[in-house]
């Protein structure tokens, strides 16, 4: 097997013991080194078939199968340390795994390869009056950095999402989920080995070392084409300070659901109950519930009555704390606060127009609900917030590639370059025009 698939470059000889104490001898040249390799993958999977990224796929969910056990060890390790660390339970929530998870890990990398493929679709056809035919064709966009914190199933759907479009990864995993992403990855190279395809089209950074993140900022010398950060307010804020390459930004999920005047009780009460507690360490997880004054009298009480009892700490305004003797008192900072955790902030607010000034001044355009009957004031709510994802009767919890049928997603992007919402495998090519023509030039 050439060296494209198994070398003997920095990356290859990068000890494991080294990679798990986070003790690399010379970080900016494994960095260069891994640069340069992923360029040279993305070379070959930019002409690669559908067929072979989709075996590619269905090795790579077979590795991980078979490297079960060896993934829940690793992940084991990383729970314990974060448990120790004192980590919340939202926080493990998110970092553990079990052999469930791990299958849908799997089955997750497998339903990539039953989508379609995004690289080759013509997205426009048109024809000049000289004859030249013109085509816009997708194509990948090359090396994609992904920087993201402790989720390990990421390794695997930002590997697979972007191998699906034709392009390399290079992923860098917080420290907390370093043992369980490398074990991840490590399945991912091999299934790329096993279906003809170069290892190095799915790089895990394999140290801790916070200066390989400012490497991958940097661009990787030109062998970075976007990076997309994936984690909280300062993994984000950091990225979009130092990068130097194009960022898909992905701020946090300061989620809001809307009571309107409007709003059926029962189904408000489903809705806000599924959008804050379903799982609260999610990006889509709300965390402010308004309610418009018109409806409080009936609506306020049984609501923050509900969340209390499903074991949700309740921060609110004056009329929230006179609805129940159990809510706290709300400060400023936490109508700005993403909790990731089983807490929400309440606040009444005087109508639509209140509401939405609300979520502009603080929301992060992340998702939006509104609960009514009223389909013009859902109209207006959808027009004027300006989030990636606004909803009308329904739960903030659908914010996820899988849920749009984009089989999984490598982020929500809150941007609004490019791509916006969550970002599949549409959304991780560019294009190129393909002109045809017949012997004509330019007068």
């Amino acid at each position: 097997m050439d060296d494209t698939h198994r070398g003997t470059s920095p990356a290859d000889r990068f000890n494991v013991a080294q990679a798990v104490s986070g003790e690399p001898s010379d970080v900016p040249a494994l960095m260069r080194d891994i640069g340069g390799r992923a360029r040279l993958a993305a070379r070959r999977l930019a002409i690669a078939t559908a067929e072979e990224k989709n075996e590619a796929l269905r090795a790579m969910a077979a590795r991980i199968r078979d490297a079960s056990a060896a993934i829940l060890s690793a992940n084991a390790e990383d729970v314990a340390e974060a448990k120790a660390k004192g980590q919340t339970s939202a926080f493990l929530d998110r970092l553990t795994l079990n052999p469930e998870r791990v299958e849908s890990i799997a089955a997750a990398v497998e339903s990539i390869a039953a989508l379609p493929d995004p690289v080759g679709r013509v997205l426009a056809t048109f024809e000049r009056p000289n004859g030249l035919r013109i085509e816009r064709v997708a194509t990948p966009l090359g090396v994609i950095g992904v920087i993201f914190e402790s989720r390990p199933n990421v390794t695997a759907d930002a590997g697979a999402l972007c191998l699906k479009a034709g392009n390399a990864a290079i992923l860098r995993t917080g420290s907390e989920s370093f043992r369980t992403s490398l074990a991840i990855a490590e399945a991912m190279g091999q299934g790329l080995s096993d279906a003809g395809l170069p290892a190095d089209a799915i790089r895990l950074v394999p140290t801790r070392d916070r200066a390989a993140v400012g490497a991958m900022l940097s661009g990787l010398e030109g062998n970075i084409d976007v990076i997309v950060p994936r984690g909280g307010k300062s993994l984000v804020a950091r990225v979009q300070d130092e990068a130097r390459v194009p960022v898909f930004a992905h701020l946090e999920g300061i989620c809001h659901v809307f009571v309107h005047a409007k709003a059926d009780l029962e189904m408000a009460k489903r809705i806000a109950l599924n959008a804050k507690m379903r799982r609260t360490g999610v990006c889509g997880s709300a965390e402010t519930l308004l309610v418009d004054r018109a409806c409080a009298a009936t609506h306020l009480k049984p609501l923050v009555a509900m969340l209390l009892d499903a074991g949700c700490a309740v921060r609110g305004d004056e009329a929230a704390q006179a609805a129940d003797p159990h809510v706290t008192p709300a400060t400023e900072e936490d109508w700005r606060t993403e909790y990731l955790d089983a807490i929400i902030s309440v606040r009444v607010v005087d109508g639509l127009d209140a509401a939405i000034a609300h979520i502009e001044t603080y929301g992060s355009h992340h998702t939006d609900s509104i609960v009514t009957g009223d389909a013009a004031a859902a109209e207006r709510f959808m027009a004027e917030v300006d989030s990636a994802i606004v909803l009308h009767n329904a739960s903030t919890q659908f914010a996820d590639g899988g849920e749009f049928g984009f089989g999984a997603e490598i982020g929500i992007a809150t941007g609004r370059m490019h791509a916006r919402g969550p970002v599949g495998v549409e959304q991780l090519t560019s294009f190129k025009y393909r002109i045809r023509g017949s012997g004509q030039t330019r007068p």
